[in-house]
């Protein structure tokens, strides 16, 4: 089997065929030239829209004073980036409810996991660390919990941040997957400093 062929494969189990230091270049790169296999795989894009939220908030940190980036501040960056790596795996398959049972539809681990961090995004202040899904979520019904840490920017009020964060996770699992939520455990275990954003990054965003 050759790389083209290890990589579709990859791709139709619901992975992503690149690690993280690929899709990393491929960023510095601007996406040019286009590489198809990243482009037009959901989990690609997941995995970069992550790497562009991390490097937003270090990027500008590091460029104002190097020295403010403390060893800790590396090692958080540095946490992150292993936590969307380990994501870009598919990992278990989580099957919905189907009344023919015949017919099988799934949504993989990973997918969920990005689906948790896509509501971080939408939560002001939030950024997702590690997520873990504690349960059996290869059978339908069965209560599943999930442990996620997060960090919260500086200032911002934590109990309000937490509750419209849980309000994202619970309103984006409903819509997208039949997982029984038995309870959703948050720890905050870090802060970072926010920078605001430009016209242009707003713009960028808005069109991804």
């Amino acid at each position: 089997m050759n790389d083209d062929d290890r990589s579709s494969e990859q791709l139709a189990a619901g992975g992503c065929a690149h690690g993280i230091d690929a899709l990393s270049d491929y960023l510095d790169r601007d996406m040019l030239p286009a590489d198809p296999t990243i482009d037009e795989s959901p989990e690609c894009q997941r995995v970069l829209r992550s790497l562009r939220r991390v490097r937003a908030l270090a990027t500008p940190l590091i460029e104002a004073d190097e020295a403010a980036v403390t060893t800790l501040d590396q090692g958080w960056i540095r946490g992150i980036m292993e936590n969307i790596e380990r994501e870009a795996k598919a990992g278990r398959d989580i099957p919905f409810a189907m009344a023919d049972e015949a017919a099988t539809l799934v949504i993989t681990e990973g997918t969920v996991r990005g689906l948790i961090r896509g509501a971080g995004d939408r939560t002001p202040g939030i950024l997702v660390g590690r997520c873990i899904l504690d349960g059996d979520v290869s059978v339908v019904g069965e209560p599943v919990t999930l442990h996620v840490r997060v960090s919260i920017g500086w200032g911002r009020p934590v109990t309000e941040a937490i509750a419209q964060f849980r309000d994202e996770v619970a309103t984006g699992l409903r819509q997208h997957t039949d997982l029984v939520i038995a309870a959703l455990d948050i720890i905050v275990d870090d802060l970072h400093f926010e920078v605001a954003e430009t016209e242009g990054s707003r713009e960028a965003s808005d069109h991804e």
